[in-house]
């Protein structure tokens, strides 16, 4: 079963950046949908952001051009680029992988906190 690490987290201020990185395990990486979630406390986990195996993209609708979903099928890695984030924005950030509408493998998430 592909093996996803996720890796990038950390603490910033309000307004501030962070990527974090997928990295998967498996050869075949190009061949899957790629996904970021996030779970706050207390809430439900929520999709952020989707990538196909062509880039397509789909980004749900609290992002507002903040966030940026890619990836590089050479390093079998996906990327959230994360720009003006905002303390709402605490959570685990979790990837996974797709493969004919199934979720496969989920990584074990990496803590994004936004506070002063």
């Amino acid at each position: 079963q592909v093996r996803l690490v996720e890796s990038g987290g950390g603490l910033v201020q309000p307004g501030g950046s962070l990527r974090p990185s997928c990295a998967a395990s498996e050869s075949f990486f190009s061949i899957y949908v790629m996904g970021w979630y996030r779970q706050a406390p207390g809430k439900q986990r929520e999709l952020v952001a989707r990538i196909t195996s062509g880039s397509s993209i789909k980004y749900e609708n609290f992002v507002k051009g903040r966030f940026t979903i890619s990836r590089d099928n050479d390093k079998n890695t996906v990327y959230l680029q994360m720009n003006s984030l905002k303390p709402e924005d605490t959570a685990v950030y979790y990837c996974n992988a797709i493969r004919e509408n199934i979720v496969v493998s989920w990584g074990q998430g990496t803590q994004v906190t936004v506070s002063s």
